[in-house]
């Protein structure tokens, strides 16, 4: 479904009982957090969606918590639950791998119809550009939050940032945290593994001192999330955004800028990013529920600011886990796995669970079939894209629900063998890791969890799980109400597809 607007998807999640309009007056310095904060960690009936219309000394109303919910997030994406957006993926790219030249051809051609449907289209003009300000434009019109006490200001944290490749031009669309300095300048915090942070690198080897760039703020949630999306290089993220929607994501060219932007946008801020001018930026409490150090990161110098008449300005914590962060997360998890299928195909299901904050722990399901076969996996995953920067990759058989955290454990502390079924070794690790010893750098652990047989050189037969006959089953569910006994509630993971 595509959305015309922010205030659109506002609409279906206040219908829905999804929303809570804040008309008591709030500040946009930590008050919002706090209150966004204890929403977040709520039991399910009580996590939702925030627009706060009240914020002192600001026109704008801010929109927090609209993705905090596996329901609001697949409603965000033009699905009712998450696991379609697999099933919807794996229908399109079906999982076998093409064999030989011909079927690759064949393949590449069944996909050009629907990547030509979703591909962006430019348009003249757009309701982001209802309003231009290119004298003067301050950022201090925007209500900006500090989210945590020692952050190093105001952030900018829900952003869709636009940048091209100075070399070939190749759009990049990331979502970067930004710092507000002044009322014209930003720090830009794209780190070593990102797209933009590849720009700002190819700059600097072809001699080029500025990069244009756009920081989008609301419009589609489609578009929003696809910005955090781990997509490879040469593939636009509107696309994606566009597939989603099922409708092609409309660019309105800049105005001060040669870039594009979508044009039903709330607010769009533009400008150039100078690469020889590097500034502290943080301390920022980040999504590890620790705070990030100062580091020099790239300034943004503001050249305009335009926006709709009506604006809603977006925004996000983050912060100790769960949090709105880890929906999103979980959104790019099941839409991403049927890639990770193509080159794994073994591989069943994968959960990235909250208390791994994304890159701390993958648990991995499979159907285990020859020697080795756990381990390649394992290296397989470590291989591919940002699954490179996962601390903890954990092997599962094809039984384990990988989304109860309980069943996991039960079989971690139970089948490993912590001096065979352990690879530890060392490689990229994310940038926010603050264990490890080197930055970017670190070491990584890959634990087999399958039950093991003479294929794993294991002599002494592995005993059988115990479980109830379905007959019995059956009969007590049947016969439950007999025993005078109350109805038991199902223990269920914060997420099963």
């Amino acid at each position: 479904m595509a959305y015309k607007s922010l205030r659109e998807f506002v609409r279906r999640l206040e219908k829905a009982g999804e929303l809570v309009r804040i008309t008591a007056p709030v500040s946009a310095e930590l008050e919002i957090t706090e209150i966004a904060d204890r929403v977040m960690k709520a039991p399910a009936e009580h996590n939702k969606a925030l627009l706060f219309e009240n914020v002192r000394g600001y026109e704008m109303p801010v929109l927090i918590n609209m993705f905090g919910s596996p329901r609001r997030m697949a409603w965000a994406l033009g699905v009712e639950h998450l696991e379609e957006l697999r099933h919807r993926l794996s229908e399109l790219i079906k999982p076998e791998v093409p064999q030989s030249w011909t079927e690759k051809v064949r393949k590449a051609v069944d996909l050009l119809p629907v990547l030509r449907a979703v591909a962006p289209k430019r348009v003249r003009k757009g309701p982001c550009q209802e309003v231009i300000i290119t004298e003067a434009p301050s950022l201090a019109t925007l209500p900006i939050l500090q989210c945590w006490p020692k952050d190093g200001g105001r952030y900018i944290t829900l952003p869709q940032v636009i940048t091209r490749d100075p070399r070939t031009g190749r759009r990049n669309v990331g979502m970067y945290r930004l710092q507000v300095y002044d009322e014209r300048t930003l720090a830009v915090h794209w780190q070593i593994h990102k797209g933009g942070a590849e720009h700002e690198r190819v700059a600097e080897d072809i001699g080029a001192t500025r990069i244009p760039i756009a920081v989008v703020l609301g419009g589609d949630p489609a578009q929003i999330w696809a910005a955090s999306a781990p997509l490879p290089p040469d593939i636009d993220e509107y696309m994606l955004a566009g597939w989603l929607r099922g409708k092609p994501v409309s660019l309105v060219p800049c105005v001060t800028q040669p870039l594009e932007v979508p044009a039903d946008a709330d607010i769009v801020i533009e400008g150039y990013v100078d690469v020889t001018d590097k500034r502290p930026e943080g301390p920022f409490g980040d999504h590890t529920g620790y705070y990030t150090p100062q580091e020099p990161y790239p300034v943004m110098h503001v050249t305009a600011i335009t926006h709709r008449r009506d604006p809603i300005y977006p925004t996000t914590i983050v912060g100790r886990p769960p949090m709105e962060d880890y929906w999103m997360g979980k959104a790019t998890e099941r839409l991403f796995l049927p890639l990770l299928q193509l080159f794994l195909p073994e591989v069943l299901d994968m959960n990235m669970p909250a208390e791994g904050v994304f890159h701390n722990l993958v648990i991995v399901k499979m159907r285990k079939r020859y020697p080795g076969h756990v381990r390649k996996v394992i290296h397989g995953l470590w291989g591919l894209g940002l699954m490179m920067l996962a601390k903890c990759i954990v092997v599962v058989d094809e039984w384990v629900n990988v989304h109860d955290l309980s069943e996991v454990a039960w079989q971690v502390l139970g089948n490993v063998d912590w001096a065979r079924d352990v690879i530890i070794t060392e490689g990229p690790v994310d940038a926010l890791d603050h264990a490890s010893y080197r930055p970017n750098f670190g070491g990584k652990i890959g634990i087999d969890a399958t039950a093991k047989d003479e294929r794993d050189g294991y002599t002494r037969g592995w005993p059988e799980r115990i479980e109830m006959t379905p007959e019995i089953k059956a009969l007590v569910d049947r016969r439950w109400s007999e025993y005078g006994l109350p109805p038991l509630p199902s223990r269920k993971p914060p997420f099963i597809p």
